[in-house]
């Protein structure tokens, strides 16, 4: 149970790091390459005594580099799509992908689907949906722009899926904590690559302002991933239920920290969702024991 609350805690934390990006003038992208190189060094740091040679072994290796890749490709493809879609349908596509993960893992792991696992799941995603739609509809995409909504939402969900299945089939003789070093690490090449190209055609500029942004936001995100996986073995609940609960709780207080601290608006229908989400929480928790 800790270790999905400091999970929930540390996701919160990457959101308020984020939205304190614009007031120092960091750069996003290269603060994101930065934290990947940070959350690398805390796994390594961390735990890279517990590295030997029949840790080296198994098909962990490509689970990490799927990881890496989508660690990496979907920060880029959620830039361009706020861009082009809109943050509030691309906020929407990244996290209604429970939807996919959940419906994976349940057809996966072949979970039984209680009652009360199905309320809770339809709350989750109500509440969910409340809270981060703001009335724009689709049309107000620009055309051919639809299709990064469609990765965002496949994409978030089966990353998801990716991490829970390497840690139930595939850790044999590898930590977690190690896992998420090495996928955070390969998402580190690929980002650090294109920054590097971005620099050198004059694309942007280097600043260290955004070097110590970037460990600001890798010490949080590498334990928002490395609690997740624990929270699956350590809590005795259906994956399901501990995706579902973190996801919902993250939204939940993203959202309340969003309206006290950055004065976002707040509404009818947002207070609906907030309200939602919470008794979503409490189904879920009970339907996992």
């Amino acid at each position: 149970m800790i270790s999905l609350l400091f999970s929930i805690l540390c996701s919160s934390l990457i959101f308020v790091i984020f939205r304190m990006f614009p007031k120092y003038g960091i750069n996003t992208f290269h603060a994101i390459v930065f934290n990947y190189v940070t959350a690398f060094t805390c796994g390594m740091t961390l735990y890279g005594n517990e590295l030997n040679s029949n840790a080296l072994s198994g098909e962990w290796p490509l689970f990490a580099l799927i990881a890496g890749v989508l660690f990496i490709s979907l920060f880029i493809l959620m830039g361009w799509s706020s861009q082009q879609n809109g943050v509030a349908l691309t906020s929407i596509a990244g996290k209604m992908s429970m939807a996919v993960s959940l419906m994976l893992m349940l057809f996966l792991y072949h979970e039984p689907l209680t009652w009360l696992k199905t309320l809770g799941m339809l709350l989750a995603f109500t509440g969910v949906f409340l809270v981060t739609w703001n009335g724009k509809s689709a049309s107000s995409t620009h055309q051919g722009s639809l299709w990064m909504l469609l990765i965002l939402f496949f994409g978030s969900g089966i990353l998801d899926v990716v991490l829970n299945y390497v840690q139930k089939y595939h850790l044999e003789n590898l930590s977690s904590s190690l896992f998420s070093a090495f996928g955070f690490g390969i998402a580190g090449i690929i980002g650090f690559l294109i920054m590097l190209w971005q620099i050198l055609s004059g694309k942007s500029q280097f600043d260290y302002r955004n070097i110590l942004a970037g460990i600001a936001l890798g010490i949080p995100n590498y334990f928002s991933i490395f609690l997740l996986m624990h929270s699956y073995k350590s809590t005795g609940w259906q994956d399901t239920t501990v995706l579902a609960i973190i996801n919902v709780s993250v939204v939940l207080i993203s959202s309340v920290i969003g309206f006290i601290a950055f004065k976002e608006m707040v509404n009818r229908k947002k207070i609906a969702g907030l309200l939602t989400a919470v008794t979503a929480i409490v189904v879920l928790y009970f339907a996992g024991k």
